[in-house]
């Protein structure tokens, strides 16, 4: 496929990165700061990397204003790395987690915990939905309180930071940090895997109270030790070079986009404009998620009926790749369309799938 097309990648992970840092990563590629060597070369001990480790905390630390008491890390291992590592740095204290499930990955991330200590699932689930906190059945003696800000298969964000009183709430945002401006010092830790806003697949950000440190298990594997990445300044062993090296270009052009007053303001934009075009059309299009939990950022929808129509959605598919917008088909566990609006997907963009969702909807509408 030619680099010239102007190809529109809607996909939920690896997603779309901003092609001013694809270009900026071209250049350097094969002579990183014309040194002679590709950025994929570079010593991790070299002082080229320290210079970009350093840049990468303290750009990210600088957009979410991080409080000086909370570290950052970067840890092989990605997500599903994190489901792992959190109960192994947190749980020690009392044995005990409480995990509130909205959605598949606070799912699979309460069914790691289980292998480590005793989980507590606070609330019913329901589909579509976020349970009414009063419903919550939180435990006084839970060592933290975990949940997923937005799940990127269910569509299910929180409007709202949980309240968990004086247990440390750990949120994964791997699919919307850096799309909000955020009051970090309500959490113990966040953490987001970096192939959805960030950078490239491989990473797992983490930020993390300092007095949450020097907990883990004695089982808890080395590279997934908060207390000895934060020693070692994330460089136990070999970090993955290019995806932290891609990740400070993207958090620099975040910054120079005007922070995340501006990628708020645009995330809201851009969801308002889809949900629109869904609820203008309910006929047809049907969107599976109540109204007060949608999320901004994946947005699951099926056609033709509530429970899709196949050959509807699968027409749907092929026609939007014909028009170079790739990567919407739904999560094999859920079916349908999804559309995901990290922050590199432009405004411009959305309303270029707006227009085939109305023109799809002309045509093919009982």
């Amino acid at each position: 496929m030619s680099s010239e097309i102007n190809v529109i990648n809607f996909g939920a992970g690896p997603a779309k990165l901003p092609k001013e840092v694809l270009l900026d990563v071209q250049k350097e590629f094969l002579s990183y700061q014309n040194e002679g060597m590709g950025i994929v070369e570079i010593s991790h001990r070299s002082e080229e990397y320290a210079k970009i480790n350093s840049s990468a905390q303290s750009t990210l630390r600088e957009l979410l204003n991080v409080p000086v008491n909370y570290k950052i890390l970067f840890m092989h291992g990605g997500g599903q790395g994190a489901f792992s590592a959190i109960p192994m740095n947190l749980m020690s204290r009392t044995g005990k987690a409480d995990y509130l499930v909205t959605g598949t990955w606070s799912s699979v991330a309460a069914n790691e915990a289980k292998k480590y200590g005793q989980v507590n699932i606070v609330n019913a689930r329901i589909p579509g939905g976020i349970p009414d906190p009063k419903t919550w059945k939180l435990n006084s003696d839970a060592s933290y309180v975990f949940y997923c800000d937005n799940d990127t298969i269910d569509g299910v964000e929180f409007p709202f930071i949980p309240e968990t009183e004086d247990i440390p709430l750990v949120a994964d945002m791997s699919s919307n940090l850096l799309t909000k401006k955020l009051d970090v010092s309500k959490f113990g830790v966040i953490f987001a895997a970096s192939q959805k806003n960030l950078g490239p697949a491989s990473v797992a950000v983490l930020i993390v109270r300092e007095d949450l440190l020097g907990n883990a298990t004695e089982y808890c594997p080395s590279i997934l030790d908060f207390t000895i990445l934060n020693k070692m300044d994330s460089i136990l062993n070999t970090p993955p070079i290019f995806s932290i090296y891609v990740m400070d270009k993207v958090f620099r052009w975040i910054r120079k986009s005007g922070g995340l007053t501006v990628m708020e303001t645009l995330s809201e934009q851009k969801s308002s404009l889809v949900y629109n075009t869904l609820e203008l059309h309910n006929t047809f299009y049907f969107s599976p998620v109540g109204k007060n939990a949608r999320s901004r950022i994946n947005i699951p929808f099926r056609i033709g009926k509530s429970n899709g129509d196949e050959e509807l959605e699968n027409q749907f598919l092929r026609e939007a790749e014909e028009r170079n917008m790739l990567q919407l088909k739904g999560h094999h566990l859920v079916g349908g369309i999804r559309v995901s609006l990290f922050n590199s997907i432009t405004v411009q963009e959305v309303n270029r799938l707006i227009d085939f969702m109305i023109d799809f909807q002309k045509r093919n509408a009982a």
